[in-house]
């Protein structure tokens, strides 16, 4: 168990499940070194929103936000925000990620992460039928008022039963050894 997963189950007690959220990462080391930080989060968990400032930290050869920390603020929400929703009778992990630039980030940027009731139902519903599935979630970081969109992450998320998913590496690791 790390030491993220430590502080998620004794730190909900003392200062909310989103009030951890939001400065479990933005005091975790691999978090600040993206330059973003999240600035609000939800009761419930089903709404992030980060924004990234323009800064001596992040600015590139171009005079622009490096595109690294573009995607270093986006990458871990969407998988460990869903972790903290569906709870853990699931496995969730990041499968896949592509960012698409649309224009030079020379302001500071602003991003949401939001996943729905309904979502959640169908993430749980299709779980528990195929036992396993992947999700695309999408996010744009863009000005506050949303006018302009400075690039997009694209992020496939794998979800499975937890059961489900030991066994399945049970049976990979006996392979192993009958190859060996």
């Amino acid at each position: 168990m790390s030491i993220y997963q430590k502080i998620a189950k004794i730190g909900p007690k003392y200062i909310g499940k989103a009030n951890l959220f939001r400065y479990g990462f933005n005091w975790s080391p691999m978090y600040s070194r993206s330059t973003g930080k999240i600035t609000e989060v939800s009761d419930d968990l089903l709404q992030v929103k980060i924004k990234i400032p323009l800064s001596w930290k992040n600015r590139n050869y171009a005079n622009s936000i490096y595109g690294g920390s573009l995607f270093s603020s986006v990458d871990p929400i969407p998988m460990v925000q869903l972790l903290n929703i569906i709870g853990e009778d699931y496995v969730v992990w990041d499968k896949y990620a592509e960012i698409s630039f649309r224009r030079p980030a020379k302001e500071t940027v602003y991003g949401e992460f939001t996943y729905t009731e309904a979502e959640i139902q169908e993430i749980k519903e299709r779980v528990a039928s195929e036992n396993e599935i992947e999700i695309i979630k999408t996010t744009r970081l863009t000005t506050k008022d949303q006018s302009t969109v400075f690039c997009e992450v694209k992020k496939t998320v794998y979800i499975a039963n937890k059961a489900f998913y030991k066994n399945k590496r049970k049976q990979k690791e006996a392979r192993k050894k009958e190859q060996i």
